[in-house]
């Protein structure tokens, strides 16, 4: 079973999460910058990683990532984002929610929700029902947590890889 980590990264902060789950994971590492949709479809399991720019858009490698090839039909797939929920409050980890979006209309079967709570925002593309659709970090106001809920996390998902 194949599973690998990808992430966009900006500023290092996505990259530094994603190292961390792909180590937990015994994972491989991948920046969406340096791969296409083949080389994720040659994966059994995903998980995905963007941080969230302006008004909750996708990190610009993602943003000009081709979905159109991407065949996750049946695979399991789980998503994390990063976000600043002081400064963008209204679009918290919004950018998770595109991915997440786009990963499900590609076929993928995902896991790996978390609560909303402990989170202070005021609203997120990326809860749906009552829920965010993968793991949200905010590494601006609560760095403190990071690593615990990546670690919880990671405990959540690893009976899906």
């Amino acid at each position: 079973m194949s599973v690998a980590v990808v992430f966009g990264s900006a500023m290092g902060n996505t990259e530094g999460a994603a190292e961390k789950i792909a180590e937990a994971l015994g994972a491989e590492l991948l920046n969406i910058a340096d791969v296409d949709a083949d080389k994720l479809n040659s994966f059994d399991k995903l998980v995905c990683g963007t941080s969230t720019w302006g008004s909750g858009d996708l990190q610009d490698d993602w943003e000009s990532f081709d979905f159109s090839g991407l065949n996750l039909s049946g695979k399991t797939v789980a998503v994390f984002g990063m976000g600043d929920s002081s400064s963008y409050s209204d679009t918290f980890c919004g950018a998770m929610g595109k991915l997440a979006t786009a990963l499900k209309e590609a076929g993928a079967n995902l896991v790996g929700e978390v609560s909303t709570d402990g989170y202070d925002f005021e609203d997120s593309e990326a809860v749906v029902d009552g829920k965010f659709v993968g793991l949200a970090l905010d590494n601006d106001n609560q760095e403190d947590l990071t690593d615990e809920r990546i670690a919880n996390w990671v405990e959540q998902i690893k009976a899906n890889f």
